[in-house]
């Protein structure tokens, strides 16, 4: 098995330009969309919105997947929001998830979710280098990175990068 490199991408903090290099300059083949909702707020955002989005990335020829089973549920998003609004934390600026999300999101959607197969699947389609996209800057604050967590325990070899 040869398994592939795999990225980590926000949108936050990079403008459409900057995204899009980031992209390109590190070959990336497949692009896995992690949002549950594909929209971001803000005119300086608007190019990580899904159309536009695909529309670019078909251009780029970089292929396009929507991973739903990855993207948390609203209840789990909600116990984020609360302690982000108790503690006057904005979205964006974000630095890392609360224990209480970690929880709730390993064992709600991670355990749930076949990740072998799931690199089964990007294999057979010839899948070099990976990047799972979500809007937060920091991989800390975003739920990419407890599923870079999960990759890493079950294939080590396994090459994270965040870009």
């Amino acid at each position: 098995m040869t398994l592939p490199d795999i990225y980590t991408i926000g949108v936050y903090g990079l403008s459409e330009k900057e995204f899009f290099q980031k992209l390109t300059d590190h070959g990336i083949d497949t692009f896995c969309d992690i949002r549950f909702r594909r929209a971001v707020r803000g005119s300086q955002y608007a190019f990580a919105n899904s159309q536009r989005l695909q529309d670019k990335l078909a251009d780029l020829s970089i292929r396009y997947l929507h991973e739903t089973a990855l993207a948390p549920t609203t209840e789990i998003i909600k116990l984020q929001d609360k302690f982000d609004q108790e503690h006057k934390i904005q979205r964006r600026k974000r630095e890392e998830l609360t224990d209480v999300f970690k929880k709730a999101y390993n064992s709600n959607i991670l355990s749930k979710f076949d990740i072998q197969q799931f690199i089964k699947n990007l294999e057979k389609s010839g899948t070099k280098k990976l990047v799972l996209f979500c809007v937060e800057k920091s991989p800390n604050a975003c739920h990419r990175s407890l599923v870079t967590n999960k990759l890493k325990g079950i294939y080590p070899d396994i090459h994270i990068f965040n870009l």
